[in-house]
């Protein structure tokens, strides 16, 4: 199949971001995300592309119909902070047709090699603090919030262009419940407690947001720092990231630890609104507001997406504390299930309180590069 590979601008966003429907018509595991966002954060308004810099690429067949797409980043912030020259591709989406791919990852590593970048990996949409990897098992049921859903068949487009496995994620799926399990946590929560009487576990105060926020950032940017792909956000970043998530944060389960008035750990765990996403086909409005509204009441599942203790409070038992916190707040509000992602594949110390949680590991994501 003849191929030509071109690249868009902003103008073209749309058909950039409509193509995703093409590729996943049909897949009852896929959520769309809402199109206003997709825009959002492809445009020059998101903060993140202070420090970066991006090219859209859509591949088109003979006949002129769009078969694939694929945007070539790099974020200067993360080559700085990583002291890594590597360049990100993201948003890919293809056909089952390895030409079309190989053109695709082709047209991002040439236009990286143009700003002297030699190296790529990915998915990255945009970063590594945003949706991460390509779904590799864990097919046969929906993504949560902020998780990607990518085809099986994509893993075999990139290992066959010549891109090699570099990194895995982990997602694990924890009960929601006070079952035989509180016996053996609330006795390691006793011991927690007891051997460190100045540590408490507080939720996260809406009322509170400015100071609260402040925490959180602190704390997300220590913790996180030696980790694989960790870059931290700069302030805009942040409180523009927060502001959207705090309307949808449950503030029962979002917990911050601290040692009398420092904080030193935080746990977030936000309901998985791509249960309502996905009846919204990625339209908000002008009446997917109203169903927006009417699902986010039947939520029962939730996404432990961050949970972080700074490096002189580590092996305390913080997180264990915070999770027990957690997981009977959410019993309260009614959660049913809750999944714990991503853990990269050598952070044992998630890893074992996920288990401690009696969690199943039931998706793994990969990330590729040259």
């Amino acid at each position: 199949m003849p191929i030509i590979v071109k690249k868009i601008n902003f103008n073209q966003i749309n058909a950039f971001i409509n193509f995703s429907y093409k590729i996943y018509k049909g897949d009852s595991f896929w959520v769309p995300p809402l199109n206003s966002e997709i825009k959002k954060i492809l445009s020059d308004k998101n903060p993140f592309w202070q420090h970066s810099k991006k090219q859209l690429f859509l591949a088109y067949d003979n006949d002129g119909n769009i078969v694939g797409r694929i945007a070539g980043i790099i974020d200067f912030n993360y080559i700085d902070f990583q002291k890594n020259e590597i360049g990100f591709f993201g948003f890919f989406e293809c056909i089952n047709d390895l030409e079309v791919a190989k053109q695709l990852f082709n047209a991002v590593k040439e236009w990286l090699a143009e700003n002297k970048l030699q190296k790529m990996m990915g998915p990255m949409n945009p970063s590594t603090n945003d949706e991460v990897g390509f779904l590799y098992e864990g097919f046969n049921s929906s993504p949560r919030i902020m998780m990607p859903y990518t085809h099986q068949y994509y893993i075999s487009l990139a290992e066959q262009s010549g891109l090699t496995k570099i990194k895995e994620l982990y997602a694990y799926d924890i009960p929601v419940a006070l079952d035989d399990r509180m016996v053996r946590l609330n006795k390691a929560l006793s011991i927690v407690k007891k051997r460190n009487p100045s540590i408490i576990v507080r939720t996260f105060n809406k009322k509170n947001f400015k100071k609260d926020l402040a925490d959180v950032m602190e704390i997300y940017n220590s913790a996180w720092e030696k980790n694989w792909g960790f870059v931290p956000w700069t302030n805009e970043e942040f409180v523009s990231i927060a502001k959207d998530l705090v309307t949808l944060l449950d503030e029962n389960i979002v917990m911050i630890a601290c040692d009398q008035e420092k904080p030193i750990g935080m746990l977030v765990a936000a309901p998985d609104y791509n249960f309502v996403f996905k009846k919204l086909n990625g339209k908000l409005f002008p009446f997917g507001i109203f169903k927006f509204l009417y699902y986010r009441k039947k939520i029962k599942a939730l996404r432990l997406m961050i949970m972080g203790v700074k490096k002189e409070y580590r092996k305390k038992g913080v997180e264990a504390y915070m999770a027990i916190e957690a997981l009977r707040n959410a019993v309260k509000c009614g959660y049913k299930e809750c999944e714990l992602s991503w853990i990269l594949d050598d952070n044992i110390m998630t890893q074992r309180t996920a288990e401690m949680m009696t969690g199943t590991l039931y998706k793994r994501y990969a990330v590729y590069g040259n």
